[in-house]
């Protein structure tokens, strides 16, 4: 006999801890066709739109790659990484603090495969004009930091 008032009893939804909320790595947006035809020929010189769209997915990956290594907690991580993420602590400085995702050359050295040569420095200044990049200069390397 059942009686009106009898329910089964609600399991609670989702008992174990809830899921860790995902951080969301800024990445550059790629020029586009008619951003590289209204570059100045003076910065354009010689270089062609795939090397600049190539450069800018390389300081994606440098910069998704040392944001993996910063919000790891150190104690999971092995010796020679942990020493690039206190290295990655002391580049920080007031200016790069507060969501603002930013590389500097050694970290592009480390995480890719780009030359840092005359070349990528003239494709910077193209990222610049663009608004891809900005740069902060203080004590230490020089900071990129992705708008």
């Amino acid at each position: 006999v059942k009686y009106e008032g009898q329910t089964k009893a609600v399991e609670p939804k989702n008992a174990s801890k809830p899921a860790k909320e995902k951080t969301v790595i800024k990445e550059a947006a790629l020029i586009t066709t008619e951003e590289f035809e209204s570059l100045p020929a003076y910065l354009k010189g010689r270089i062609t739109y795939d090397q600049i769209n190539a450069v800018v997915q390389q300081m994606n990956k440098a910069v998704v790659d040392k944001y993996k290594i910063l919000y790891k907690p150190p104690k999971s991580m092995s010796a020679p990484v942990r020493n690039l993420y206190y290295r990655f602590m002391d580049e920080e400085t007031k200016d790069t603090k507060g969501g603002v995702f930013f590389i500097v050359e050694a970290d592009i050295k480390e995480f890719t495969q780009l030359k840092l040569d005359k070349r990528f420095h003239s494709i910077l200044s193209i990222l610049r004009h663009c608004q891809r990049v900005r740069e902060v200069r203080g004590p230490g390397p020089i900071r990129y930091i992705l708008c």
